[in-house]
């Protein structure tokens, strides 16, 4: 993916997670607004099966995430459907740190 295609992806994981964060776990959302809307890190996941794994450890902790599937417009991905990015949050950093720390930097 390109710059403009990954950025758009994780606005897309940025917007979803916040919505899912703010309907089921609302104590955690208002956190998060106070706090000045946290910190946004974009880590590289050198495989489909990895952030999956991400997304179950997430789940398992009562993390919040949503995963994103781009719908295969033909000019990506060959016109098919595809898992692009996971959101991950609001989580504080002693939360997600076991989970993350492994992935390096976008």
């Amino acid at each position: 993916m390109g710059p403009g295609k990954i950025a758009s992806q994780a606005g897309h994981a940025y917007v979803e997670t916040i919505l899912q964060a703010q309907a089921t776990q609302p104590d955690r959302f208002d956190d998060y607004r106070s706090d000045g809307l946290g910190t946004k890190v974009c880590l590289a996941v050198p495989s489909l099966e990895q952030l999956l794994e991400v997304e179950r450890k997430c789940k398992e902790a009562g993390i919040p995430c949503a995963l994103i599937t781009d719908s295969g417009c033909p000019d990506f991905f060959n016109g098919e459907p595809t898992v692009t990015a996971l959101g991950v949050g609001p989580a504080k950093r002693h939360e997600t740190k076991k989970i993350l720390r492994q992935f390096k930097l976008l």
